[in-house]
């Protein structure tokens, strides 16, 4: 309807319609997951979980003069970065 009123107001030949119309469409069905990656994402959070024991104890247990935080924050921060980047790619 838009495109008859523009011609209209433009007063153009009706040369380029046929372009104006889809004439294919094409569906791709999005790639699943790998189970080995996923593996790999469980392997690490687990590491990681078991680095922040080892640091929370090491600070308690030598009375180093930083808080835990320090350390375990950024190396949370980053395993939830590099997590959500796999799960949230399209």
């Amino acid at each position: 309807m838009f495109a008859d009123l523009f011609q209209l107001k433009t007063r153009r030949s009706p040369d380029g319609i046929d372009q104006a119309f889809v004439t294919e469409v094409h569906i791709s069905r999005p790639v699943p997951r790998n189970p080995r990656v996923e593996k790999v994402i469980l392997i690490c959070w687990s590491l990681i979980a078991v680095k922040h024991v080892a640091v929370i104890w090491a600070v308690h247990h030598y009375a180093i003069p930083f808080h835990q935080l320090w350390i375990n924050v950024p190396t949370f921060m980053l395993g939830l970065l590099a997590t959500a980047a796999y799960y949230w790619k399209e």
